[in-house]
């Protein structure tokens, strides 16, 4: 890979957007040579990523809480961070108020989700991390969101997180039925929870 393009990711902690690449005068062919060499890597249309680079997702998670205080980890990114599924979101989940502005970034990649003033302010940690704090859902609100989202990211990552939830020592079935009801999941995870428990 060329110096210029090698300068221009670690510029930008390790991502580059096609359209930036093309501002700053470096052609786009050279990113394709990279991805071919297996140097770079594409997250999704018109962004990519270096492979060598000194990736820490916990830092990218503080990244995105530092430019918007009202941003939480949610979902996929909150049940990956907690070792709760095997599956590696390629960008990072997060959710933010119904009425917030629209929230975008260019890095770290991110979903955001809009939560109504029902879910949104529910099961809300601080953790302070290394280099930073982060604002996350709890194990509890995680897997009743995940439920609640079961359609669009898929049932199976809702039940892997559930089934890992149970194998936790601190696994609170109380506390995770308590979340159910205010994510308005209950009749929806409860069976699952008999199943799981039974066996």
């Amino acid at each position: 890979m060329k110096k210029e393009l090698s300068l221009f990711f670690k510029q930008h902690k390790g991502y580059a957007h096609l359209r930036d690449v093309r501002n700053v005068m470096i052609h786009p062919r050279e990113i394709t040579q990279a991805v071919i060499e297996g140097e770079v890597e594409k997250v999704k249309p018109g962004l990519y990523k270096l492979v060598n680079y000194n990736w820490d997702e916990n830092n990218s998670m503080i990244d995105v809480c530092q430019s918007n205080k009202t941003a939480i980890i949610c979902l996929l990114s909150a049940q990956a961070y907690y070792e709760l599924t095997t599956f590696n979101p390629s960008e990072i989940t997060v959710a933010v108020p119904n009425n917030a502005p629209k929230f975008e970034l260019d890095y770290p990649p991110i979903h955001v989700y809009y939560f109504s003033d029902n879910f949104y302010p529910v099961g809300i940690d601080e953790i302070k991390l290394k280099h930073g704090t982060i604002k996350i859902y709890n194990k509890e609100k995680t897997i009743c969101d995940m439920f609640r989202y079961r359609k669009k990211l898929g049932e199976d990552l809702a039940l892997e997180g559930l089934k890992n939830y149970l194998q936790l020592k601190e696994a609170n079935i109380n506390k995770l039925i308590e979340y159910s009801e205010k994510c308005k999941v209950k009749t929806i995870i409860m069976p699952y929870l008999k199943a799981l428990m039974a066996r």
